[in-house]
């Protein structure tokens, strides 16, 4: 333990230049780890690899459900493991490994143009920093009451929605517009290679705009506040704070060496006052000052007895903790009341990924992270609206069938869900098939006809195309053959489309590729998802042969 001690206070200028970059290392090799693992699930590379490995690596999504559904899923315990080194090391999880915080830093890095004394202003603690600590306690008391919301700030399930609906796709549009502007001079270079899914057409997502505007009004705040998200908003961050305060090591100040030349604060990322009292909830353990520090007064040492150097509690008054606690009871109701996911209510677009459990439990786990929208290969998976859930769903998956298909033996989703709530299936509890053969396939919804704009049915014009594709065996989609007489007194063979209500599993393809494309003549609605009996549409269960 002396050596320890020793290791940590006897600094010189070298070595704190190499823990330093060593931080940088760390920062890279994280973030770059992100990235792989985004480009795994996009491209549906999988094979295996623990893509969602750093979302189960996150205490406050492992803490949050927790609340909300009263157990630990698969590998979510990882976040354990943060927590432990945050009792040791404190708020490193902040600056070392977490992409989100590295990419805030980089940029309030880029745009740190200001005078010397502007960025120690800057980086100055300001009451406005306990702000997070409320968003903490409100996102943990509605998860408490079922409601899990985390996933709309936790930075972590932030940086992923973002890499899925906004970043990838507008990479893969910017190699089709570099390949097709290429291709047009004349050069005979094929990018498609490059592209996160070589061969298929760029994928669209509902509502990416306002994702992307979210995370470019979260960046660009670093041009006004540097870290801006991290020092205010982030809940992750505001938990690890609390825990930091219990932690091993920390910055310590000699008071003898320091002359008050407030150097330290020129690069303090989480502005922790290392020139006196130092924050020890919002101390990144960047190591920063401990570099700036001319007189060799910091380090990042074990717990002196000194305590009068620091403060370690969150700066938490008791009335800021009633006003959060309240807010988040009253919130409670007002996003449960504005939802659609109740009986009365039930929104019938709310048709959720195969394997998915009951709506009530899926958004008491559905942390938002839109890793199943990423790994989903038909781009059928989409972030939820206000028009599908209310508030309370928002940015969770449904499937829109006007995009794409569910495909047959596809379980990629419930591969990479970190939460549970879309259970892990294979394709053969998915089609209802060896052992699940008694169980039936999963349906997530029932398929339903518009006579009014069917070609057979309201025109009389032959089209079959959503009996062709229909993949169910039987088919779901049956005819009934009519002869008639067109405009010109042509005999044409109308084979009208009718549903077997038995038999559809919702799979969405005959709604995809119905040639009416505005609204179209084929739906599908959630009713009859076999994920809730209350959902159920027939009166009596039928048989095959009955049917």
């Amino acid at each position: 333990m002396q050596a320890i001690r020793k290791f940590f206070t006897e600094f010189d200028a070298k070595k704190t230049i190499r823990i330093t970059n060593v931080r940088i290392l760390s920062q890279i090799f994280f973030f770059s780890l992100f990235i792989i693992s985004i480009w795994l699930t996009w491209t549906t590379r999988l094979g295996g690899y623990p893509v969602s490995r750093i979302l189960e690596f996150n205490p406050l999504v492992m803490i949050a459900t927790i609340l909300s559904t009263h157990h630990v899923y698969r590998y979510l315990g990882w976040g354990l493991l943060i927590i432990g080194v945050t009792l040791l090391f404190g708020r490193v999880f902040c600056n070392w490994i977490c992409p989100y915080g590295s990419l805030h830093q980089f940029v309030g890095w880029l745009f740190n143009v200001g005078s010397g004394k502007q960025r120690i202003d800057s980086n100055r603690y300001h009451n406005l920093y306990f702000f997070k600590y409320a968003i903490l306690i409100v996102f943990l008391i509605l998860a408490s009451m079922g409601a899990l919301q985390i996933g709309l700030l936790d930075p972590i399930c932030l940086m992923y929605r973002t890499f899925a609906t906004v970043v990838t796709p507008a990479a893969d549009m910017g190699i089709t517009i570099a390949g097709n502007g290429l291709t047009s001079a004349g050069l005979p270079l094929d990018l498609t290679g490059l592209k996160f899914k070589p061969g298929v057409d760029d994928r669209i997502f509902v509502g990416s705009f306002w994702v992307g505007l979210m995370i470019m009004t979260l960046v660009g705040a670093n041009i006004v506040i540097p870290r801006f998200f991290c020092r205010v908003l982030c809940p992750l961050g505001a938990l690890l704070g609390v825990i930091s305060r219990f932690s091993l090591f920390r910055i310590n100040r000699d008071v003898h060496k320091c002359t008050d030349c407030n150097l330290c604060l020129t690069r303090c990322e989480g502005a922790a006052d290392p020139m006196g009292q130092v924050r020890l909830s919002e101390c990144f353990s960047c190591m920063n000052c401990i570099d700036d520090c001319p007189e060799d007064a910091l380090s990042f040492s074990m717990v002196r007895l000194d305590t009068k150097q620091v403060v370690a509690a969150p700066d938490m008054s008791r009335r800021k903790l009633l006003f959060a606690s309240v807010t988040g009871v009253l919130a409670y109701p007002m996003i449960k009341n504005h939802g659609t996911n109740t009986d009365l209510t039930f929104s019938r677009d709310l048709i959720r990924p195969p394997g998915s459990v009951e709506e009530d439990d899926f958004l008491a786990k559905c942390i938002k992270c839109d890793q199943c929208i990423n790994a989903c290969p038909t781009n059928v998976l989409q972030p939820a609206s206000f028009k599908e859930g209310g508030i309370e769903a928002v940015w969770t998956p449904v499937l829109n069938f006007n995009i794409a298909h569910c495909q047959l033996k596809c379980t990629m989703c419930s591969e990479v869900c970190p939460t549970g709530a879309i259970k892990k299936i294979t394709v053969e509890e998915k089609l209802g098939k060896g052992a699940f053969e008694k169980d039936g396939p999963i349906r997530l919804g029932t398929a339903f006809f518009d006579r009014g704009r069917c070609l057979p049915h309201a025109m009389d014009i032959p089209c079959v195309v959503c009996e062709e594709v229909c993949p169910t065996s039987p088919k779901a989609i049956q005819t009934k053959d009519e002869e008639a007489k067109d405009v010109y007194g042509n005999v044409v063979v109308l084979n009208k489309p009718f549903m077997v209500p038995d038999l559809c599993i919702g799979c969405g393809i005959c709604e995809a590729e119905c040639p009416i494309k505005d609204e179209r003549a084929v739906y599908v609605t959630a009713v009859g998802e076999s994920r809730s009996i209350e959902r159920r549409m027939l009166l009596q269960e039928r048989t095959v042969k009955d049917a």
